[in-house]
């Protein structure tokens, strides 16, 4: 196989994968621009059994996304609304509480919830969702809020963000999901989401967070207009907070869906490219402990199939998921934890249930 790689240009990468050493940019951009998928997988599948051997991991949690009304209304988005739009909502705290109720009879670990930046809400509202899930399951992990909710959040409190996470942190938040960050590229940003926080912004965010303890995720929106060379800056930037802070999780590559959305001309990424993302990843992220396979936008199948391409985590039962969905995704809005067990046993992995935090609940081999 080595001499596989060498036939397909990787053979300096294999030495320094071999070895554990880090990939530099030029490294990364060979990588991006391989159309020899086969080369990435294995490269990749090497990281991903150095760090996490033959486990794959998933979680029973549940969604909830409490509102679509939103002030940017990103081109990439077919979930926010104007609030006098026919398809905006808004849950109140009883009704966020209602869905968790619905549900207790499951054992869920996460509950998972964001959504739009609203123009009106207080600052208390948010406060009283967390109180009131806790109080309905106060065993419960919650991973709520992206790095562009959390600024939102903080300029509704009057506050800089360190209180504002602290105040959330003591209503019940347990951890930040990683959405929001989309591609970091200012060109990208200008174009797809101007009103969005910058990808500067949503880094300092996330180091804010992992100053205060707060573990968090990381996700890239790839598949739109963003080229190899800023999907590679997006990753190498987070490298670099990942050194400073070590408090991202999981890295989660995002496959776009255009359908309902204002660029819904784009075709949006095929397989290759689901599979390249997730391998490259995996190489170039060497700090990042795990790298997710979210099959609610891959599917069940390529999700399999990335478990031997440098993913190690499928997420979990979801429940109820909504943004994808609304861009036309054709996944299920749930897969039971026995699918998910019997997914990760045909990809040949042993399937690991876990908490948001990665603790071990049980192995299932």
């Amino acid at each position: 196989m080595d001499k596989y790689i060498h036939e397909a240009g990787f053979g300096s990468i294999l030495e320094k994968v071999q070895a554990g050493e880090r990939l530099d940019l030029e490294d990364g951009l060979n990588l991006y621009k391989s159309t020899n998928i086969l080369a990435l997988g294995f490269l990749a599948d090497i990281v991903r059994n150095r760090l996490n051997g033959n486990d794959a991991y998933f979680i029973y949690n549940q969604h909830v996304n409490y509102s679509n009304i939103c002030s940017n209304l990103c081109k990439f988005c077919a979930f926010g609304r104007e609030k006098d739009s026919d398809l905006a909502y808004e849950m109140s705290v009883e009704d966020v509480k209602e869905k968790v109720r619905e549900r207790l009879s499951e054992p869920i670990r996460e509950i998972h919830m964001v959504g739009g930046i609203h123009p009106d809400l207080p600052f208390s509202y948010y406060l009283e969702l967390l109180k009131g899930i806790k109080d309905v399951r106060p065993d419960v992990h919650i991973q709520a809020f992206t790095c562009v909710e959390i600024a939102h959040l903080a300029e509704l409190a009057g506050m800089n963000v360190e209180k504002t996470l602290e105040k959330l942190v003591e209503a019940g938040l347990g951890s930040l999901p990683g959405g929001g960050a989309e591609v970091f590229s200012p060109r990208v940003r200008k174009i797809t989401c101007e009103k969005k926080i910058s990808g500067n912004e949503w880094l300092e965010i996330a180091k804010i967070a992992h100053g205060i303890g707060l573990k968090s995720n990381a996700t890239m929106l790839y598949g739109h207009i963003e080229t190899d060379e800023e999907r590679l800056e997006h990753l190498y930037n987070l490298r670099e907070v990942q050194d400073e802070t070590g408090g991202f999780m999981t890295f989660i590559p995002l496959a776009f869906h255009p359908r309902n959305t204002a660029m819904a001309e784009l075709s949006g990424p095929n397989g290759i490219e689901d599979l390249k993302n997730v391998a490259v990843a995996r190489l170039f992220l060497d700090n990042f402990p795990h790298i997710k396979a979210y099959w609610v936008m891959i599917g069940p199948k390529m999700a399999q199939i990335a478990l031997s391409f440098g993913a190690d985590d499928m997420d979990g039962t979801v429940k109820e998921e909504v943004i994808t969905h609304m861009a036309g995704a054709s996944t299920d809005q749930a897969i039971g934890s026995r699918t998910l067990i019997r997914l990760i046993r045909e990809a040949g992995r042993v399937p690991v249930e876990r908490d948001t935090l990665f603790n071990v609940v049980q192995i299932h081999d």
